[in-house]
């Protein structure tokens, strides 16, 4: 595919899972139900997009430009966000599976999970300031040196996190999952 630019579009049930988009740039477009599972999103720019139902599998993200993106119901299974371009970088996620996706040192400050499954997510070393994880699953994910200041993980389960290894200044939890920054004590809480 050779670069072009889409602005205000809706794009319903497409297949951009073989195709290559070189340089290419989408404005205040939405996608719905398309299939990006594997496609080459490298170089591209997607501004105040919203993505609903679709599938970016393991698309490869380098040096990709998500700005103000919102994505509600889809699979970003194995995304390496950590690769994209940092400029102007924002994101909000609801319904959604990040499993195996990578946030690796990025600046994500105010980002929204809601219901998202975020199983073995890296969160190392990524400022996550202000950042608001509702009713999320993180079985599994990293969070090592990672600053999580006003963050809020008070409906969030399955997380574990060392608050020596972390910095947590006005970070909320609840009682019930107070037990997410014990767990390298082994002790038992009933």
């Amino acid at each position: 595919m050779k670069k072009k630019y889409v602005e205000n579009q809706e794009l319903k049930n497409l297949n951009y899972s073989e195709e290559e988009f070189i340089q290419s740039e989408f404005e205040a477009c939405t996608f719905i139900n398309c299939n990006f599972s594997n496609a080459n999103l490298s170089e591209c720019l997607f501004s105040e997009c919203y993505f609903e139902n679709c599938d970016l599998s393991l698309a490869k993200l380098s040096n990709t430009a998500f700005q103000k993106i919102k994505v509600k119901g889809c699979k970003l299974i194995g995304l390496q966000f950590d690769e994209c371009n940092p400029f102007l970088l924002a994101f909000e996620f609801y319904s959604s599976v990040l499993n195996f996706a990578s946030f690796h040192k990025l600046k994500i400050k105010s980002t929204i999970f809601e219901d998202c499954k975020l199983e073995e997510v890296d969160f190392s070393e990524a400022n996550l300031t202000k950042s608001v994880f509702k009713n999320c699953d993180l079985a599994g994910a990293l969070f090592e040196n990672t600053i999580l200041d006003a963050a809020n993980l008070s409906s969030s389960v399955n997380f574990s996190i060392d608050p020596e290894l972390n910095h947590l200044n006005k970070t909320r939890f609840s009682m019930q999952n107070l037990s997410g920054l014990l767990n390298k004590y082994n002790i038992i809480i009933e």
